[in-house]
């Protein structure tokens, strides 16, 4: 009856320890391809943020580009919108009327 009880025991023991390797290998598995995921999820996201990145240096360097055109296009109006002040005074000065009297 020893014999019986140490049989059952050790078949017990085996196909528990069998499964238990089976579902420590499953969960191993299963762990291994969560990180592979990950890891290939986080370099497509790292390849999306290094394209946009990119994107937003050549669209900075096109805006400063175009910030440097307009303020001087704004330089050269503003020249010329004094140089037109100063002649539009000169000529109010040159075509006042002349104060008319009666006596003289």
């Amino acid at each position: 009856m020893e014999n019986l009880y140490s049989v059952l025991i050790t078949a017990i023991t085996v196909m528990g320890g069998a499964s238990a390797f089976r579902y420590y290998e499953k969960r191993a598995q299963k762990k291994e391809r969560d990180d592979d995921f990950i890891r290939h999820d986080c370099k497509d996201r790292i390849s999306k943020l290094e394209a946009l990145l990119s994107e937003a240096s050549k669209e900075k360097d096109e805006m400063r580009k175009m910030i440097l055109d307009l303020t001087a296009r704004v330089a050269e109006l503003k020249v010329t919108v004094d140089f037109l002040r100063a002649e539009n005074d000169e000529l109010h000065k040159k075509n006042k009327p002349k104060k008319s009297t009666l006596n003289g």
